[in-house]
């Protein structure tokens, strides 16, 4: 009996030990699943980055103390003033992982650098420069957007979530004139003719709008600092040290002191401070081709004069990235934008990639017909460049789906097409873009809807479908930089294939599928017995016969091999 008793107990000690252990086990994985993973999955490539885009103005308020600046009360049009979004602000929401969460892994906002302080009438209602375009000081950020420091933290804790940051430049026109803001010197801009848009020169010599002075960018002409600049920067106590990084950096450079070359040095500062990662240039058709390539230049210097201070924060080997904004340029152009009476190949002169206005249009056919022309594009015309797709954008007055009555299948075109992708600011919260009383781009820009996600059950269940579609492109290269091949016709599967040294991507996407039971063919793709899984549904899969078999309500269909 007694022996019958230690063996009881000892019987007892063993199952609350194995008992504290699975406790203990299920803790510490619950603990794990509370950890957000920011580690990347696979190689970041430039050419297949899911990009963020925000106006920065828009998106969110992280201080309401920076609200008002410079007596910037006057009445505006409807969308044409400041709305309190800031610098401050979408740190908060990389904080949050609201990006990490949407599969972003390079983060997009419109100018920060110091706006004109007086307000202007252009035809479209009173408008203040919220916007971020039209540039007074490229040297300092303006206060409604934030302060250095903050651009510094934003880049600081995107980086430590695995996101990249493109700076929207600006080098071609400075601010309008206002009583506040005087036009630059005579031998810094020329505020006639208004472009015609019809040949090469009166495209690019000449204001892209009427009060918009335009840089001489193709001057080599020496000009003299403007004096209100000068008395500016001797008022914030900065005039000293402002004058002698200039001088250091024509002694370094060699260039002469023309216009484009001091707003070069202004820009590239901010790479060489803060490690900003590339830059999304503004109206690039509008100014000389070669200030391009100086840009570039300058900037890929400053990015690796920043990479050797600070080794411990560098994210890859990838080399400074620069995107163009050719306006009205469609990847079905190949590498050449035409004028009409000359032809200019923007990615001879630093960029890698260009914004592609054809997309919007594309998005009007099928799948396959979509991205069988995006693979022989990217794989013959483009080969070794890229394009940066989007649906929505702040000045098309055209977007794809302008009201949000097809947000699933947008997410499907713009997520799934080969090239980098561009979500504007709310195409995953279907953010009205018709808002009433507007003018012009302004129905655009409205601020981020982010109370709907809160009250709105559909909005919710957008944003997870582009969340789900995000985070399969972000793990998967081969979605945006790999190889498109049809599978099947219907239902319609295809797959991508990416591959590079050592490393291989290899997934399977079905669309349009039946709800219920459905089967998805993958024969010559994924052999007999090879486990998948479907990443939308959350289900782990076996192909057989040359097939894999699903039963759930969903129309589509995200396999990956099976961790």
């Amino acid at each position: 009996m007694k022996k019958l008793l230690t063996i009881l107990a000892i019987s007892s000690l063993f199952l609350a030990c194995k008992q504290a252990q699975k406790e203990t086990e299920t803790a510490s994985i619950e603990v794990r699943d509370s950890i957000p993973d920011t580690t990347p999955k696979s190689p970041f490539l430039w050419e297949a980055a899911n990009v963020y885009f925000l106006l920065t103005d828009r998106f969110n308020n992280g201080n309401k103390e920076n609200d008002l600046n410079f007596d910037r009360g006057n009445p505006t049009g409807p969308l044409r003033g400041f709305m309190g979004g800031d610098i401050a602000g979408i740190t908060q929401k990389i904080e949050e992982g609201y990006f990490n969460d949407l599969g972003v892994n390079a983060l997009w906002f419109t100018p920060v650098v110091e706006q004109i302080h007086g307000d202007t009438d252009e035809g479209t209602g009173n408008t203040y420069g919220y916007h971020g375009y039209w540039a007074k000081d490229w040297t300092v950020l303006d206060p409604n957007f934030g302060t250095k420091k903050d651009l510094e933290e934003l880049v600081k804790k995107a980086h430590e979530n695995g996101i990249r940051v493109l700076m929207d430049v600006v080098i071609n026109h400075t601010g309008p004139i206002t009583e506040e803001d005087p036009v630059w010197p005579s031998d810094w801009v020329r505020t006639e003719p208004t472009c015609e848009f019809t040949t090469y020169e009166n495209t690019t010599s000449c204001t892209l709008v009427d009060n918009l002075p335009d840089i001489f960018t193709e001057s080599d002409e020496v000009v003299e600092l403007p004096d209100p600049l000068l008395a500016k920067w001797k008022d914030e106590g900065r005039l000293s040290n402002e004058l002698d990084e200039l001088q250091l950096f024509f002694e370094r450079t060699g260039y002469p002191r023309a216009p484009r070359f001091y707003i070069i040095k202004w820009l590239t500062d901010y790479v060489n401070d803060l490690g900003i990662d590339g830059f999304r240039v503004d109206t690039v058709k509008h100014a000389d081709e070669k200030a391009w390539a100086e840009l570039y230049k300058e900037a890929s210097y400053a990015f690796e004069t920043w990479k050797k201070k600070h080794p411990e924060e560098v994210l890859d080997d990838n080399p400074f990235f620069m995107v163009g904004e050719v306006y009205n340029y469609g990847a079905s152009g190949g590498r050449e934008f035409d004028f009409g009476d000359k032809k200019v190949d923007y990615f001879d002169h630093g960029f890698t990639s260009l914004i592609n206005f054809d997309l919007k249009r594309d998005a009007h056919g099928d799948y396959e017909t979509i991205f069988k022309k995006y693979h022989k594009l990217l794989n013959k015309e483009l080969k070794g460049k890229s394009v940066l797709n989007y649906l929505t954008s702040h000045d098309d007055g055209e977007p794809f789906d302008k009201d949000r009555e097809r947000p699933f299948y947008s997410a499907n075109v713009l997520l799934l097409t080969q090239g980098a992708s561009q979500i504007y600011y709310g195409d995953e919260t279907s953010r009205d873009l018709t808002i009433e009383g507007t003018v012009g781009d302004a129905t655009l820009r409205s601020f981020m809807n982010w109370e709907e996600l809160d009250s709105l059950p559909q909005t919710k269940k957008v944003l997870e479908h582009w969340q789900k579609l995000g985070k399969f492109r972000q793990n998967h290269p081969a979605i945006g930089a790999g190889k498109h091949k049809r599978l099947a016709k219907a239902p319609y599967v295809f797959s991508r294939t990416y591959i590079k040294g050592d490393y291989k991507d290899k997934v399977v996407v079905g669309l349009d599928l039946p709800q219920g039971k459905k089967s998805l063919w993958v024969k010559g793709f994924f052999g007999d017995g090879t486990k998948l899984y479907d990443t939308y549904s959350n289900t782990e899969v076996e192909v057989k016969n040359g097939k894999v078999m699903l039963d759930n309500e969903y129309d589509i269909a995200l396999l990956e091999l099976a961790p």
